[in-house]
C-alpha cells in the first residue's frame, strides 16, 4: 500500500509539473498575442484607437488579460515597442555582423528601409514616437526600443572605422545616435516625398564614397589627413 501510495505521489508530481509547464508555455503565448495584437493595432488604427478593447480583440484574447499580463495599456505599449525592435534587429544582426565599410553599412540599411516600410513597421515607429508626445512612460519605451538599434549600429561603426584616418576624429557614440536619428527622419519623410528621401539617401552615399576615398590613401596622406584634422581641432569623444 505505501509503494502504491508513493507512485500515485510521484505521478501526481510529475503530473503538476506538467500542468505549470503548460501554463507557463500558454502564458507566454498569450504574451506574444498581447505584444504582436499591440503592435498591429497600433498600425491599423493609430495610437488614437488603441486601446485595451482593440489590442485584445486583434490577438484574439480576453480585454482582462492586458492588465492581468502588463498591468497597463501604456506598459504593454513598451514591452511591444522592445519586443518588435528586438524580432526586427534579430533578421538583420547577421547582415550587419557582416558589414565591412560604411558603403555596405548603407546598403543594409536601404534594404532595412525598405523592408520596415513594406511590413508597416514605419508606421507603427511614426504611432509612437506621436504617443510619446504626450506620454513619457511611452516615450522612454520608444527610445529604449530605438537604443537598441543605436547600439548595434554603434558596434558596427567601431569596427568598420577601426584604422581609418577618421577613427580617432569620430565621436562614434554620437554619430551612431545622428544615423538612427536621420533614418528614422528619412523612413517617415519617405512616405510624403519619397524623391526628396532618396536623394537624402543618395548624399549619405557620396559620404561613404568619401570616406572609403580617405581610407584608400597611402599612409604618407593618411598622415597629412590627420595633421589637418588636429590643427582644424576635430576630435572623437572618447
Amino acid at each position: 500500500m505505501s509503494g502504491a501510495a508513493a507512485a500515485e505521489s510521484n505521478g501526481s508530481g510529475s503530473g503538476a509539473r506538467r500542468g505549470n509547464a503548460g501554463r507557463a508555455s500558454a502564458a507566454g503565448d498569450t504574451r506574444t498575442k498581447l505584444l504582436t495584437g499591440a503592435l498591429a493595432t497600433l498600425t491599423e488604427q493609430g495610437i488614437a484607437k488603441t486601446s485595451a478593447r482593440s489590442i485584445a480583440a486583434t490577438a484574439g484574447v480576453n480585454q482582462a488579460l492586458v492588465f492581468y499580463h502588463f498591468g497597463t495599456v501604456d506598459d504593454l505599449l513598451a514591452a511591444a515597442c522592445r519586443y518588435g525592435a528586438e524580432q526586427r534587429l534579430a533578421t538583420y544582426r547577421e547582415r550587419l555582423d557582416g558589414v565591412r565599410s560604411l558603403g555596405e553599412l548603407l546598403a543594409v540599411a536601404r534594404e532595412l528601409n525598405a523592408s520596415e516600410r513594406a511590413g508597416g513597421h514605419v508606421a507603427v515607429l511614426g504611432q509612437l514616437l506621436a504617443g510619446g508626445q504626450t506620454q513619457p512612460r511611452l516615450a522612454a519605451a520608444t527610445a529604449a526600443g530605438l537604443t537598441l538599434w543605436t547600439d548595434e549600429i554603434e558596434r558596427v561603426l567601431a569596427r568598420v572605422l577601426a584604422g581609418t584616418p577618421l577613427a580617432e576624429f569620430v565621436d562614434v557614440t554620437g554619430l551612431a545616435k545622428a544615423a538612427s536619428a536621420a533614418f528614422v527622419g528619412l523612413e517617415l519623410y519617405e512616405g510624403v516625398d519619397p524623391s526628396g528621401a532618396e536623394r537624402a539617401l543618395a548624399s549619405l552615399d557620396q559620404l561613404a564614397a568619401l570616406a572609403a576615398a580617405l581610407e584608400g590613401l597611402g599612409p604618407v596622406a593618411q598622415r597629412a589627413v590627420r595633421s589637418r584634422l588636429r590643427r582644424s581641432g576635430h576630435r572623437g569623444r572618447a
